[in-house]
């Protein structure tokens, strides 16, 4: 069975080497030829298009930033595909563009199955990583075995688009609850308490050893938001996503919308764009006046307590 993979940057890139080293025939292709040079010496073969792709290939993986790369991508694999074949695609998409896309593949006799994933730079390296897949289930049973070379939690949750919305769902109410966390520890710290002696004593509270106030471990006690684990106009295009959703059902979106603006503002910021996600946090800082930056060795300290 040859497996065809488009787009190989920071997860994809690692996903399709995963599907390699699970021993599968791979076929990739990415805007940058440049980023397939881990790939060709691993034994994948190079196609020029999307649509060489989709002729070489019996199942279709795609990972690409969001809705508009889906829907330019997706016209390339409507011309080369054939009946009887399957597309994942395992971006963060608009469950409406992920149904409309599907319908138009079912008229041709093929799966296009929505399968987000979950765990970040790190997962997709290791494969300790959630997908979300929703479509065509006899196409999900058929391919389950590529599905596992990329994570370890590949599940089947529904009809198509139910998968994107649960990755909108995980990735909304992370967002919100860190901005709820930079708001309430600020003004922990703006009333005196020193910021590694706070993040000590809260995680130890009710709240705190399910672990919520571990999350500031990883970029906002330390001030460092570079490289990258996840970049902020990636996060703000999904939170986008989600506030779109809710809209479109008439569901109120109060805080997301509240998280939405702050995101904005950030990515408004010169130079923010491509910093970590978590960066929006910063503007809460400036607001209440505090510097919080936190040697790391100090939080490692906190952390081997446990």
């Amino acid at each position: 069975m040859k497996v065809g993979f488009i787009g190989i940057g920071t997860m994809g890139g690692h996903m399709a080497l995963n599907v390699r080293k699970g021993g599968h025939d791979v076929v990739v292709h990415d805007v940058r030829e440049a980023a397939a040079g881990p790939h060709l010496k691993a034994g994948c073969t190079w196609a020029n298009s999307a649509r060489e792709v989709a002729e070489a290939s019996d199942v279709v993986f795609t990972s690409l930033p969001g809705p508009k790369e889906v829907q330019l991508v997706a016209e390339e694999l409507l011309a080369g595909m054939r009946k009887g074949t399957a597309w994942f695609d395992l971006s963060t998409n608009s469950p409406t563009v992920v149904r409309q896309i599907s319908e138009r593949f079912a008229a041709r006799g093929i799966a296009m199955l929505d399968s987000p994933v979950s765990g970040g730079p790190s997962g997709a390296k290791s494969g300790k990583l959630a997908l979300w897949v929703s479509g065509d289930k006899a196409a999900f049973d058929k391919h389950k075995a590529v599905l596992d070379a990329i994570g370890d939690q590949a599940v089947y949750i529904g009809p198509v688009g139910a998968g994107t919305v649960a990755k909108l769902v995980h990735n909304c109410a992370g967002y919100s609850i860190l901005a709820a966390l930079a708001e309430v520890f600020t003004l922990g710290v703006k009333a005196g308490v020193e910021p590694l002696a706070l993040w000590a004593a809260v995680r130890q509270g009710a709240f705190g050893r399910k672990r919520s106030f571990d999350r500031l471990a990883e970029q906002f006690l330390l001030g460092k938001f570079d490289p990258p684990a996840f970049s902020l106009e990636l996060a703000h295009k999904d939170v986008t996503l989600a506030t779109d959703l809710g809209r479109e059902f008439h569901v109120p979106m109060k805080l997301a919308n509240t998280v939405l603006q702050e995101m904005t503002e950030a990515l408004n910021r010169e130079g923010w764009a491509k910093r970590d996600s978590r960066i929006f946090m910063l503007l809460q800082e400036e607001r209440a006046g505090v510097d919080i930056k936190v040697p790391e060795n100090k939080v490692q300290e906190v952390l081997k307590r446990d």
